[in-house]
């Protein structure tokens, strides 16, 4: 069975992920994988580097990024701590993708930052084309919902990011680190996605962050690999850098 990372933070996740490009990728190549995502928190600082050694290593690089959303970037006294933003993982399955993202990256910094590098909804529904999201982690929005028992705003909040992304390029990720309330999300996440009218595809991510941490088995697949799969055959000639390197 085939299996990809898809949600990888390294040392350019600051203050959160440890791992060093070099090191991941080396480690990508022991366990027999031939790809791998790097989705640093709000940043592409280490793209260039993860991308140039992922071919070195004959490792086939996604480029993607965890970006903070909010319901308004300009606003600068939304609540406290994480409230005042949610995760969203984002992968590029083209060129077009990897514009977008870099340019969503780049607004959060310039446009939106507050404590964090955020987006909203409005500036995600302009630079969506080319681009794959995950759900995220626990503090994506449906998890954050399902944690309030709020299962309205978690159905709402997939069916919107299925209409921005399309509903064959969003999907709810659900993770296990041997965290009770993550358990506890997974039978909420099943439920959410089957009371969707279309259900959602899901995948299975371990967010990875030290290198030695990460499990043998498959990480993230859906069923027959098919988005695993479909994310690497169109990213097959997807280059960005083939012509400056």
């Amino acid at each position: 069975m085939a299996f990809t990372h898809l949600h990888v933070h390294s040392s350019y996740s600051l203050l959160d992920g440890s791992g060093k490009i070099p090191e991941m990728i080396a480690r990508v190549k022991e366990l027999g994988m031939d790809s791998c995502a790097l989705t640093d928190h709000g940043v592409m600082y280490g793209v260039i580097d993860f991308y140039k050694e992922a071919k070195k290593q004959g490792i086939h690089p996604i480029l993607g990024s965890e970006i903070y959303l909010t319901e308004n970037m300009e606003e600068k006294s939304l609540g406290k701590g994480e409230a005042r933003y949610y995760h969203l993982v984002l992968l590029a399955e083209n060129e077009t993708g990897f514009h977008n993202l870099m340019k969503l990256v780049s607004l959060g910094f310039t446009e939106g930052y507050y404590y964090k590098p955020r987006v909203d909804y409005a500036v995600l529904e302009k630079y969506h084309e080319g681009l794959i999201a995950l759900s995220a982690c626990l503090a994506g929005e449906v998890s954050r919902a399902l944690r309030q028992n709020d299962y309205d705003k978690a159905k709402n909040a997939a069916l919107r990011y299925r209409e921005i992304f399309g509903k064959e390029n969003f999907f709810l990720e659900m993770q296990d680190h041997g965290y009770p309330e993550q358990f506890r999300l997974l039978r909420q996440m099943i439920f959410t996605t089957l009371t969707l009218q279309t259900p959602s595809p899901m995948i299975f991510c371990s967010a990875c962050r030290p290198v030695r941490s990460c499990r043998t088995r498959t990480e993230c697949a859906t069923p027959a690999d098919s988005f695993i799969l479909r994310v690497k055959r169109k990213c097959e000639a997807f280059s960005p850098f083939a012509r400056r390197l």
